[in-house]
């Protein structure tokens, strides 16, 4: 009967000899629906390794390829690697345990379908970019998950990869910024949408960051729409960036 520890050990761990590092392939294809951190912790500091997590929740990752790459290899056996992958959670499709760019991508999907000339139904695009501007302020005002978690203090054991802030805008307003360009309801919906997050933060460089974001869709509009129309951009990106002019 064959060693199926011994394959697996081979087939699953890849050592690198000049890093002294390990890679822990995954062992399935599928998207990354949940990382258990706590239990990557419990495990990385029971075999006193750091584990650098390669891919975050919502991404796909194929059999085969790194999920993980842990500190001195020469202490990852079948046993350890196998305890690490119990921790995530890869299946076909994406879900919302801890996904939050899928919920956003969802919204955004119905508001691009309301958008195209086939649909042509902006008031759903406007309800969709009202809905994006209510997720991403609960995001931002919410307790952020740790990136770097340490057992014991100042030792670092585990880093977990999340969505960025400016990941989580790009993806809530990018597509919709470009595809509105010529609709000006939809455009002035964006810029009342980042307002509104502007007003509900308290982060100077966030506010600087979203009024660069308002300054491109009054941009990508330019030349698409009527003078008037745009003036009307203008007036709504002037209220938007007096936010950055009241903490200067």
């Amino acid at each position: 009967m064959p060693d199926l520890r011994r394959r697996y050990q081979t087939e699953a761990i890849a050592v690198d000899p000049v890093r002294m590092e390990a890679s822990i392939l995954s062992r399935r294809s599928g998207y990354i629906r949940f990382v258990d951190v706590d239990r990557l912790l419990e495990v990385a500091k029971a075999h006193h390794v750091c584990v650098r997590v390669e891919r975050r929740v919502g991404h796909f990752v194929p059999e085969g390829l790194p999920l993980m790459t842990v500190s001195r290899g020469e202490r990852v056996t079948a046993d350890l690697a196998l305890a690490l992958l119990a921790a995530f959670d890869i299946g076909p499709t994406r879900t919302l345990q801890q996904d939050a760019e899928f919920g956003v991508i969802q919204i955004v999907d119905i508001a691009l379908r309301a958008i195209s000339p086939a649909v042509n139904d902006p008031s759903t695009a406007i309800s969709c970019v009202d809905q994006l501007s209510r997720v991403v302020i609960r995001w931002i005002n919410r307790a952020p998950p740790r990136s770097h978690l340490y057992a014991p203090p100042h030792v670092l054991r585990v880093i977990m990869p999340w969505i960025s802030l400016d990941g989580l805008l790009d993806t809530a307003f990018e597509q919709i910024r470009h595809y509105s360009e010529s609709d000006v309801a939809v455009s002035l919906r964006l810029l009342r949408a980042l307002d509104d997050i502007a007003r509900a933060v308290a982060y100077p460089n966030l506010r600087s960051t979203l009024v660069e974001r308002g300054r491109r869709v009054v941009g990508g509009c330019t030349g698409r729409l009527a003078e008037d129309d745009l003036d009307k951009l203008r007036q709504r990106l002037l209220v938007l960036e007096s936010r950055i002019e009241a903490e200067a």
